[in-house]
């Protein structure tokens, strides 16, 4: 893996859909120095902790009595997406209020993808790089040490 450069101010998202840090560089390209700016934490428990009902049944045809069952929502992975969409309102904000020029964004592959559909054009623009991994539990030294190589 070749060594990534994060400029001076850059901010590095680190995400997985349930939490998500954003760290800003405040040291330089050959030597980040990352620090906490926001963190988001999501509660959301598992899907059988949230629904209590079983999935609804329903009659095939009207001739029988044959019934088949409706697939259960899974509201665990539907708060993910909706987590998600927060996390890039937030990135949107971010990028506006505080004229960020550069972004790393570090997350596991559908997390990642669920960034992506809600990032703004103007957000796209200033991404120098995707990192695909899961560094949500992650020090923030083996952040830095994962961004250099």
């Amino acid at each position: 893996m070749q060594k990534l450069k994060v400029p001076h101010d850059a901010f590095v998202i680190v995400s997985d859909g349930r939490k998500a840090l954003f760290l800003r560089n405040v040291g330089d390209q050959r030597f980040p120095n990352l620090r906490t700016e926001q963190v988001f934490v999501d509660d959301n428990p598992p899907t059988h902790e949230q629904g209590a009902d079983r999935p609804g049944r329903t009659f095939k045809r009207a001739k029988t009595n044959r019934r088949a069952a409706m697939e259960e929502t899974d509201l665990h992975d539907r708060a993910e997406r909706l987590f998600s969409q927060r996390i890039a309102d937030e990135i949107d904000k971010l990028v506006h209020e505080r004229q960020i020029a550069a972004l790393v964004v570090a997350a596991p592959a559908r997390a990642l993808a669920e960034l992506r559909r809600h990032f703004h054009a103007d957000v796209q623009e200033r991404i120098v790089a995707e990192i695909d991994k899961d560094l949500t539990n992650h020090t923030i030294f083996e952040i830095e040490r994962h961004l250099v190589g």
